[in-house]
């Protein structure tokens, strides 16, 4: 595992979350490098600069530039832990950082505006939108990411929203986009939250309301079709009071199920802020402040007490940002199963070629076949 990061401004150790053992993965990536190198040797920030990093993976670009107290702005529960892990890890002094989630913004015009590329193309859209404002035509406008990650659509989104931009060459397959405000655009309107309508046929009950899904909400055009199919098959013992809807998304699953059992209590769960904000709207608006939630950004089950959920179901990612990988689902169905009170049911949706079921019966000793089709299967599994 290499944890040694060094940069011009100096060296850290960094890790990874969520920790696994023998992670193959750094904690930083050479788009990080080349913008430290870049700020070392062209364009190196006063003492008193106002430096806003955005989407910084684990802490290497916000720990880094420490010494300037950065404000960084992340959408990401697990890349806000690790950033303080990371610091406690260097024995940094964070008196003066600002930690700030995806929603909230810095309270001072900008000097530099450092930003990591996103995985979702309208989150870099949303950000920019709300941050224009704190621009100046002073202010450096930076864009990092490794080339695979930069297609047209970032040059066409920072140059509509910010202004004209210029690109470094490629290093170590990564690449950074300048960019300099103009004034004179005209801005259109933040698309973002974005509304679609569910309308589905459950067991011959129509469901229509409108749903809200912000920037980086997985979907967040429509409903997708994995979550459409589990829809069509969500537990429904009366018997349960205590669910959790895991890795929540804009909260349908769990609404679903607050809508078909009316005892049910409901903590909907995710490490995206912005996905437990649209939870939260839609179920507040769904039920009109007359049914009772918990809404919880974290990572996975981490804190819940043990024998504490009825029901837990959930849909898994199979991406960390740009990483592609299986340990997250894994993490879930661990702690799922020290939550799940005894007899207490996982219920999971995945791609069919992900066999989480071998996975759950390790952990459970049994599975058993919920559906499936062409392209998922659902599987539930429960606590003995």
């Amino acid at each position: 595992m290499q944890t040694d990061f060094e940069f011009p401004q100096g060296r850290l150790r960094l890790r990874r979350l969520p920790y696994r053992k023998n992670d193959l993965l750094r904690a930083w990536d050479a788009a990080d490098s080349y913008l430290l190198e870049h700020l070392a040797a062209a364009d190196a920030p006063e003492p008193a600069a106002h430096i806003v990093i955005v989407n910084d993976s684990f802490g290497a670009l916000t720990l880094a530039l420490h010494r300037y107290r950065p404000t960084a702005i992340s959408d990401s529960f697990l890349s806000r832990q690790a950033t303080l892990n990371n610091a406690e890890l260097n024995r940094l002094d964070l008196a003066g950082l600002m930690l700030l989630d995806s929603l909230s913004l810095p309270d001072r015009p900008i000097d530099y505006l450092l930003i990591k590329a996103p995985k979702t193309l309208g989150l870099l859209e949303y950000q920019l939108h709300m941050l224009r404002p704190l621009l100046t035509p002073a202010t450096k406008i930076i864009v990092a990411g490794m080339v695979k990650a930069l297609s047209a659509n970032v040059w066409k989104c920072l140059e509509a929203l910010i202004g004209p931009t210029r690109t470094s060459l490629a290093v170590k397959k990564a690449r950074l986009i300048f960019a300099d405000l103009d004034r004179r655009l005209r801005i259109p309107a933040n698309p973002y939250p974005r509304q679609y309508r569910l309308d589905v046929d459950v067991n011959g009950v129509n469901y229509d309301f409108p749903l809200d899904n912000h920037a980086n909400v997985f979907s967040r055009d429509s409903l997708d079709i994995g979550t459409r199919f589990l829809l069509q098959h969500l537990p429904d013992n009366p018997a349960h009071r205590d669910f959790i809807d895991l890795g929540c998304g804009n909260g349908v699953v769990g609404l679903m199920i607050a809508q078909r059992l009316p005892e049910a209590r409901i903590r909907f769960v995710d490490e995206s802020y912005m996905a437990v904000a649209s939870a939260k709207d839609n179920f507040m608006r769904a039920f009109a402040g007359q049914r009772q939630a918990e809404f919880l950004v974290g990572d996975g089950l981490t804190g819940f007490a043990e024998n504490s959920a009825d029901c837990i179901v959930c849909n898994p990612p199979f991406h960390q940002q740009h990483a592609v990988g299986d340990h997250i689902a894994w993490q879930m169905f661990d702690q799922a199963r020290r939550v799940l009170r005894g007899g207490g049911e996982l219920r999971v949706i995945g791609n069919r070629h992900l066999n989480y079921h071998s996975h759950l019966k390790k952990l459970f000793g049994h599975w058993e076949a919920v559906a499936a089709n062409a392209k998922f299967t659902i599987i539930k599994t429960s606590k003995r």
